[in-house]
């Protein structure tokens, strides 16, 4: 026990001393916890959200974060209300116009960006977001750096869950992430439309994550806002 303990507070240790400087992929845990995380973004095509997977979540009472971008904020405003109004969501910045190479615009766009969709999340919410998810996981140096100046720390995701894949079935994608799942895990699906067995395969992942011990924890239960870790480390 002693061992797991000060394994645990290494962990812990690293994580904030490296707060603010990386990518995050996975909780500063060796709990059996995982967070679940859903991108809802729209570019071209009128995306809408996906309420199979709402109203599971809702009926389950699981806690989820989704990394919403500003196009589709915007057209689902009222439905994306409503969902955060039952205490079980947490919304985040996905950027507003979901360019999947922000690594390629220049500092002042990309906070322009960043900026327009914080705004359209306070006029929804009136909750300002902590976290932010490059579209597409896409990103350098100098733009991580430039996200994490406005205050954010940057969530991606342990493994690619591939719900975006048409040809993925349910059963398939149910044992991708039963087999990669691991203690501190953060998954990623799609509920704007385009997690095409996420709906049908959530149910199943849920009930036997479940049988293996698991819990279902927000991220802000394990992950800090970014200034608030820079200024403990100051003390």
């Amino acid at each position: 026990m002693k061992a797991k303990a000060l394994g645990i507070a290494l962990l812990i240790f690293l994580f904030i001393r490296d707060a603010g400087s990386e990518v995050i992929t996975r909780l500063p845990t060796y709990e059996r916890v995982v967070a679940l995380t859903f991108d809802a973004c729209e570019t071209k095509t009128p995306s809408y959200l996906d309420w199979k997977i709402v109203n599971f979540l809702i009926g389950e009472k699981i806690p989820f974060t989704l990394f919403v971008s500003g196009k589709f904020l915007e057209r689902n405003m009222e439905e994306i209300r409503k969902v955060y109004k039952t205490g079980l969501m947490s919304l985040q910045n996905h950027s507003y116009l979901h360019v999947q190479n922000m690594e390629r615009l220049s500092p002042d766009e990309i906070e322009r960006d960043v900026k327009r969709n914080e705004r359209l999340i306070l006029e929804a919410v009136n909750k300002k977001p902590i976290y932010f998810r490059f579209p597409a996981g896409n990103y350098d140096e100098r733009s991580l750096k430039v996200v994490e100046s406005l205050g954010y720390r940057v969530i991606h995701w342990s493994f690619a869950s591939g719900d975006p894949d048409r040809r993925i079935t349910p059963e398939m994608l149910t044992s991708h992430v039963l087999k990669n799942t691991k203690p501190g895990s953060i998954l990623i699906f799609h509920a704007n439309g385009r997690g095409y067995s996420t709906g049908d395969a959530l149910p199943m992942i849920v009930k036997e994550l479940r049988l293996r011990g698991y819990r279902f924890v927000r991220l802000e239960d394990y992950i800090p806002p970014i200034f608030s870790v820079s200024h403990s480390c100051r003390l």
